[in-house]
C-alpha cells in the first residue's frame, strides 16, 4: 500500500474541515485512523515520530491530537508535556491511543496534559465519541 498521502499536508478543501494530528509509529494503526477520520469527515496528517509531532502540531494547529504513548524518539508524555508548555500548543486537546493499560499509565498520560487516554486495540465507538467530543468543544479554547 502506498501511505505517502498520509503525509501530505491538508489541501484547500481539507483547510475548512477539522483538522485532526495523528502522532503513531505503527502504519496498520495509522491506516485504521485515517479511515475512521475519513469516514468522520475531518481532515487528517500524521507523523511517524515525535519529533516531527512536534513540529507539525506547531506549524497546522491541529483541532486535535492522537497521541501514541509509546514513539521511537520521544515517549508521549514528553510530547505531551512540551506541547502543554507552549503557548502555541497549550490549548491543543491531547487524546492518548497507547496499549499501555494500567491505571499508572493513564495517570502519568493525564498528568502530562493529555484530556483523554484509551487503549488499544481501540474500541470505534469511544475514539468516535472522543473525536466528536474534543473537535466540537474545540471551537471555545
Amino acid at each position: 500500500m502506498d501511505s505517502g498521502n498520509l503525509w501530505k499536508p491538508p489541501s484547500q478543501a481539507d483547510i475548512k474541515r477539522p483538522l485532526i494530528l495523528a502522532v503513531e509509529d505503527n502504519e496498520d494503526n495509522l491506516d485504521l485512523l485515517q479511515t475512521v477520520l475519513m469516514l468522520m469527515d475531518y481532515s487528517f496528517v500524521a507523523a511517524t515520530d515525535g519529533n516531527t509531532g512536534l513540529a507539525m502540531a506547531q506549524q497546522y494547529q491541529p483541532d486535535l491530537i492522537l497521541l501514541d504513548m509509546m514513539l521511537p524518539d520521544i515517549e508521549g508524555i514528553e510530547i505531551a508535556s512540551q506541547l502543554k508548555q507552549n503557548e502555541q500548543t497549550k490549548a491543543i486537546p491531547i487524546i492518548a491511543v497507547t496499549a499501555m493499560a494500567r491505571a499508572q499509565d493513564r495517570e502519568r498520560a493525564i498528568k502530562a496534559g493529555c484530556n483523554e487516554y484509551i487503549t488499544k486495540p481501540y474500541d470505534m465507538e469511544e475514539l468516535e465519541r472522543l473525536i466528536k467530543h474534543y473537535v466540537l468543544n474545540n471551537d471555545t479554547v
